[in-house]
């Protein structure tokens, strides 16, 4: 007997902005009413960056226009334009005193032809994270968020499975697979170090954001080509497509700025007081379609409009028949604990009730 499928319409959840004001699109609510944190995050913000000279100074240009309106193309690309950053959120960079630290473009270059992905993304990681760590410890100035802004080839050879073009330039530094075994340290230092790039994933994005939380460094990564594209390119047409997202960028790298600096932009609007929303996010761990393996991570919401994350183990939670992704009901249960003792903390004590 077949059972005639029903299809159920969910609505756009309402969002909160300013004066407590609702819609569902985000853009629309900051365009009409700013953001939900308009009387607590407002003026003056201090910002860094951390790069090559060149890769700093397409950043800061950049940021001189997030500070005016930006239009794409074509008007049906990127609905609303782009008002600039104070005029939306009511912040504004202090351009006169950013921080600034140079990254040596020789050693990143160098770092560049590491043919092993380990060694090649540990120490190109190195690179920026130590010197951000020896600003925070050590310098009085205070940075509210860093931008990172990395050469695309970091981008491109900083990845999972990315691997080097072969070249006579190449440099072979690494360890076999049979002596990358912590446990087992070398007598020279030299080579023990070479042991800890095997500690991490090959991903310079992730490598740079674990070393830098116990300091609670703050970061904005942004590849060159991303802001600088009409400068590195020389393919008019590939230009012209790229300029159709250029009002969608400056949303994107306006919200998060305002958000890493302590804001809100929006907040569920129909939440209850005292409870908390759960959703569940996965993420492939590899581009094969037939691969199976994926992370599961929780996402809390409460009235307060903070925000938890609690990340999941990774298994074969990915099925390349239905593209569906469906967690075991072993898994399911410790990332739902987890959240329910944060969310637990959270309400204080003598408001947690369990049903």
């Amino acid at each position: 007997m077949l059972i005639e499928p029903e299809l159920f319409f969910l609505s756009e959840p309402q969002l909160s902005f300013g004066f407590n004001q609702k819609t569902a699109d985000p853009r629309d609510g900051l365009m009409l009413y700013g953001p939900y944190d308009r009387e607590k995050i407002k003026g003056q913000i201090n910002i860094g960056i951390i790069g090559c000279e060149k890769q700093r100074s397409y950043v800061r240009e950049y940021l001189h226009r997030l500070h005016t309106p930006i239009f794409s193309n074509k008007k049906d690309v990127a609905r609303p334009f782009f008002p600039g950053l104070e005029a939306l959120f009511g912040i504004h960079i202090n351009f006169e005193n950013i921080a600034e630290i140079d990254i040596s473009e020789n050693e990143v270059n160098k770092f560049l032809h590491y043919a092993d992905g380990h060694q090649r993304v540990f120490n190109l990681s190195n690179l920026f994270a130590d010197e951000l760590i020896k600003y925070t410890r050590q310098e009085e100035k205070p940075v509210t968020v860093w931008f990172v802004v990395i050469q695309d080839d970091i981008f491109k050879f900083g990845r999972p499975k990315s691997k080097l073009p072969k070249s006579a330039d190449n440099i072979k530094i690494g360890l076999k697979k049979s002596d990358r075994n912590p446990a087992a340290p070398f007598l020279f230092d030299d080579l023990t170090e070479l042991q800890d790039a095997y500690e991490y994933e090959i991903n310079f994005h992730n490598q740079l954001k674990a070393k830098l939380l116990s300091d609670k460094i703050v970061t904005q990564i942004v590849k060159e080509s991303t802001i600088a594209y009409e400068v590195l390119w020389s393919d008019e047409d590939k230009v012209n497509s790229q300029r159709l997202f250029d009002s969608a960028k400056a949303w994107n790298i306006a919200t998060t700025l305002y958000y890493k600096n302590g804001g809100l932009p929006w907040r569920l609007g129909e939440i209850r007081e005292d409870v908390c929303y759960l959703g569940l996010v996965y993420k492939k761990l590899d581009e094969d379609p037939n691969n199976r393996s994926a992370c599961c991570a929780a996402q809390m919401f409460i009235d307060s409009g903070d925000g938890m994350v609690f990340r999941g183990n990774i298994g074969n939670w990915f099925n390349p028949e239905t593209s569906e992704f469906h967690i075991s009901k072993k898994d399911a249960v410790n990332l739902i604990e987890h959240s329910l003792e944060a969310f637990k903390e959270k309400l204080g004590k003598g408001k947690w009730i369990f049903r």
